[in-house]
């Protein structure tokens, strides 16, 4: 995650309450996806951003998990989406971003 991207989170974090606050991931890597979201739930393990040792326990989702999906218009989630779920590993995104979810989150 970019550290301009980064520094949103937290602005809005502190701004809106982080209980308030919901990120949507769309990678394709499972590595990368759960990298993200290790960042906006238990800080930066790269310590070279905004988020390097700050700990917002973020609620964290890929747009790939069936609770964000489930809430999506069928129609348009198979036209936006459809193909994404063909080609990648949406199980192993699915095991890292809720992996992570239930390891960090604090909401």
């Amino acid at each position: 995650m970019d550290l301009e991207n980064q520094a949103r989170i937290k602005e809005f974090a502190e701004k809106f309450g982080a209980e308030n606050i919901v990120v949507l991931l769309g990678g394709a890597e499972a590595e990368a996806a759960g990298l993200a979201a290790e960042t906006v739930s238990a800080g930066d393990p790269t310590f070279a951003g905004p988020l390097a040792g700050v700990s917002l326990g973020l609620a964290v989702y890929h747009i790939l998990e069936e609770q964000i999906k489930s809430l999506c218009d069928a129609a348009v989630y198979e036209e936006q989406i459809g193909m994404m779920e063909m080609v990648l590993d949406v199980p192993a995104i699915q095991k890292e971003v809720s992996g992570i979810r239930e390891q960090y989150s604090k909401f």
